[in-house]
């Protein structure tokens, strides 16, 4: 039976880091994944840059039953902290908006620095590897394909429900449940919205426009998010559509703010003295690609002369404009989503060491537990961090 001190099942951001983070502290650790290669997930991030981690992480900038639990860990290991790591492995990385930091060359760069720390401390990977089944007695017992394994802690990062094309699976789930432990429940999150009907043919004949906006809820409370927005042969996609499906719910319908950083009245007067006989329609394609007017016109009544608008007319577009209600039928789902909504509660792990109040030297890392960041870098913050705390904890 091979023996170590800490086993860590995925190895992904978070698995690789607490494996670092205990090896370094000289624990024996081995870390096992079903993939044949390491990292995947960071290897297709940002385009093939990895977004590493956000210039601004707050509690604020993830969703979670509990906002506060977070704070422990981001704290622990923070975002100028990963940056030292990038910054001594000779990583070249450049700021994006919204302070997204993303490699100049490309992901394989942040997953090199990884292997090397763990190849550095001695770190055991073992890839191609399925767990079977796991017990608990004293210590750890793994049945898998590479014959029993025994360790004093057990981590599991083994990420969430996100891209199965990838070997996304609920094990950590199973696991959770098996050593009693609440599952908050999933939804797929940083995810394009679907539409039926006449919204689908409308957007799939708006295919490739791309825009500003600000979108929020309608019948519930969540952040407005200011990105742009894509038009898709499905629906909606693009940085500000991601952001808000992490927390839209079936049913639920977004307002879309289509001028965000349009002064309309004073856009009105300006055309009412330069093309007083123009109609609104065609004023309007002024500020907007042609064929998003063309939709805009089934809603509002747009075969007018500018020179005919009242005060009250322009307001009365504006309001429409600033508050495009429309809803969704559905988002891609797991197959396209960035990260997984839900998770291991919170409520059964230690906020400082990610172990599991339940079970002494079990613990759970990264997109497992019900710990979710917006788009730009922050679920990486929340990999490096848990498994900071994790590593820093493990028997």
């Amino acid at each position: 039976m091979n023996e170590a001190n800490v086993v860590v099942i995925g190895a992904g951001a978070a698995g690789l880091m607490c494996a670092i983070t205990a090896a370094s502290r000289g624990k024996s650790v081995l870390v096992l994944d079903k993939s044949t290669k390491a990292a995947e997930k960071v290897r297709i991030s940002g385009g093939g840059k990895c977004n590493f981690t956000n210039l601004d992480v707050t509690a604020e900038n993830y969703i979670s039953n509990n906002k506060h639990f977070c704070k422990s860990a981001l704290a622990g290991f923070n975002q100028w902290d990963f940056i030292d790591w990038v910054v001594q492995a000779g990583i070249d990385y450049h700021e994006r908006e919204h302070g997204q930091l993303f490699c100049d060359k490309s992901a394989n760069e942040i997953i090199k620095m990884l292997l090397d720390k763990c190849d550095g401390y001695g770190v055991q990977l073992e890839l191609d590897v399925k767990v079977k089944s796991i017990e608990k007695k004293d210590d750890f017992k793994l049945e898998t394909n590479i014959g029993e394994l025994a360790c004093e802690s057990l981590v599991i990062a083994t990420g969430a429900l996100s891209i199965p094309k990838m070997g996304a699976t609920g094990f950590g789930f199973k696991v959770a449940k098996q050593f009693g432990l609440n599952t908050i429940q999933t939804r797929p999150g940083l995810v394009p919205f679907t539409f039926t009907g006449k919204n689908k043919d409308d957007f799939k004949a708006l295919a490739g426009i791309a825009l500003p906006v600000v979108v929020s809820l309608v019948e519930r409370k969540a952040p407005s998010f200011k990105e742009a927005m894509l038009f898709t042969h499905r629906g909606l996609s693009g940085p500000v559509i991601l952001q808000i499906s992490s927390y839209w719910l079936p049913g639920d319908s977004i307002s879309i703010n289509l001028i965000p950083d349009l002064d309309l009245k004073a856009f009105m007067d300006k055309k009412k003295k330069e093309h007083p006989q123009a109609l609104l329609a065609t004023v309007l394609s002024h500020a907007f690609p042609k064929r998003l007017v063309s939709l805009l016109v089934d809603e509002f009544p747009m075969q007018q002369k500018v020179a005919s608008l009242s005060d009250k007319d322009v307001q009365h577009l504006e309001d429409f404009l600033q508050a495009w209600v429309i809803k969704p039928s559905s988002t891609e789902g797991y197959r396209t989503a960035e990260v997984t909504v839900g998770g291991v509660d919170t409520a059964d792990l230690d906020s400082k060491t990610m172990q599991a109040k339940k079970v002494e030297g079990l613990y759970f890392i990264g997109e497992v537990v019900d710990v979710t960041g917006h788009l730009g870098g922050f679920n990486f913050q929340w990999a490096w961090s848990s498994g900071f705390a994790a590593g820093s904890a493990v028997a």
